[in-house]
């Protein structure tokens, strides 16, 4: 299949302004195409990994990919998806952010191919040269009111209010694709389902100015079985860089999503093929407690993001807990694996194990601590402890330090003895 169709396959087509004619195109040859990623942030998330992921699929049929990061745009403020005014950061907020996530971005795209080189851009090389009068004149002029005022970014926000500022954003945008048309033959833009107002606005800048027919195609947008954006854990982002999501947070995160996401995040992020895909979907239907789909994506996810060493250690650390084989792990490994759970910090003494399940908040009363017990729902260190007698100092703690408390089967603790 081509790579129209394995996009389709993947259900990665969200909107195409042409797709007859992109087609067309592609039959003719490479394609020189880009994507834009605002700096926001300090790091990019898994909700920009699809983009930087199709990117990819495109390189390897032998295309040319334009990552860009928004130095310039950054600093106005993209209004799509947003339901107000994204406060505005600092000048070196700003450059600060850019310069890490063009490091981020280098991971995933190959910069020194022969024929495909990818290329990364800073729009601000360009908008920084563009004084505000020549911009209105020769950009302005091409954009009425009424125009802008239909895209659907905008309308969401006149109710509650939208700046001049974030108004004239698709102007930028808009620029953009025109100047990598202009200066390297640009003719494809990707983005998120929220960005086809900006990209339009591109390709009909391009039209007005040469003539010229350019494409634009948007990726779905991905949302949970519950309608949370995806990226979010608990309410919290899933970053690409480990120092804010470490590489066990960010495969936990992948292999616990839902029985009916992971054939479809299989499809849209990795690179397994059709055929490996089915033979893992079979493989759910047939035996879903086995979860072999999820361990699949969480390992692959983590092998692209993090490298294969990381996703080795990630599995085996989520392996380690999942089968309750906590001394299989070295020190650093179960320091990752209980580093977000609740700690009780003790030192050591005669304290009975009855007592330690209350004051570490385990088990919420004495007499369900003893229940706890008698029903061998309380495990230590892999080792289920069903002795009422028990106590702390009978205990044998993992390298002289850590007793790891399962309650039940899902409902890990640790104490740390001083």
């Amino acid at each position: 299949m081509d790579i129209l169709d394995e996009l389709q396959y993947r259900g990665l087509i969200y909107q195409t302004t042409n797709l007859e004619g992109l087609r067309k195109r592609l039959e003719q040859g490479k394609i020189t195409l880009y994507c834009g990623f605002d700096p926001t942030a300090e790091s990019l998330h898994v909700g920009n990994l699809l983009m930087l992921i199709t990117l990819k699929r495109f390189q390897l049929r032998g295309h040319q990919p334009i990552v860009i990061v928004g130095g310039a745009t950054g600093l106005i403020g993209d209004p799509s998806g947003k339901n107000e005014e994204r406060p505005l950061q600092s000048k070196e907020v700003i450059k600060k952010w850019d310069q890490k996530i063009k490091k981020q971005l280098q991971q995933f795209l190959d910069f020194n191919k022969k024929e495909n080189s990818a290329l990364l851009l800073d729009n601000f090389s360009w908008h920084s040269k563009n004084n505000v009068l020549d911009f209105l004149r020769d950009i302005g002029k091409h954009f009425t009111v009424s125009y802008l005022l239909a895209k659907e970014t905008v309308k969401k926000r006149l109710e509650v209010g939208i700046s001049f500022t974030e108004f004239s954003y698709p102007l930028l945008q808009a620029f953009d694709f025109y100047y990598l048309f202009k200066n390297y033959h640009c003719e494809l833009q990707l983005g998120g389902s929220d960005q086809w107002g900006n990209i339009t606005s591109g390709i009909d800048l391009i039209k007005s100015l040469t003539n010229k027919e350019v494409f634009g195609l948007t990726l779905p947008l991905i949302t949970t079985a519950s309608g949370e954006k995806f990226g979010k854990s608990s309410g919290k982002a899933i970053w690409l860089d480990k120092k804010l999501t470490s590489p066990y947070e960010f495969y936990q995160f992948w292999v616990n999503v839902s029985d009916s996401e992971v054939i479809k995040l299989l499809k849209y992020f990795t690179f397994l093929t059709k055929e490996e895909i089915e033979k893992l979907e079979i493989s759910l239907l047939k035996e879903p407690e086995k979860r072999e789909a999820q361990k699949t994506l969480a390992f692959e996810m983590t092998k692209i993001v993090h490298g294969e060493k990381e996703a080795k250690e990630a599995q085996k650390i989520s392996q380690a807990l999942f089968y309750n084989d906590l001394k299989s792990l070295n020190k650093k490994e179960l320091e990752i694996a209980v580093s977000d759970v609740p700690t009780y910090k003790t030192t050591r003494s005669s304290i009975s194990l009855v007592d330690l399940l209350v004051l570490a908040q385990i088990s919420p009363s004495k007499r369900q601590a003893r229940e706890d017990i008698l029903n061998k729902s309380i495990s230590i260190n892999g080792e289920i402890i069903n002795d009422l007698n028990a106590n702390l100092l009978q205990l044998k703690p993992l390298f002289d330090k850590y007793l790891i408390i399962r309650r039940g089967k899902k409902n890990y603790y640790l104490v740390d003895l001083k």
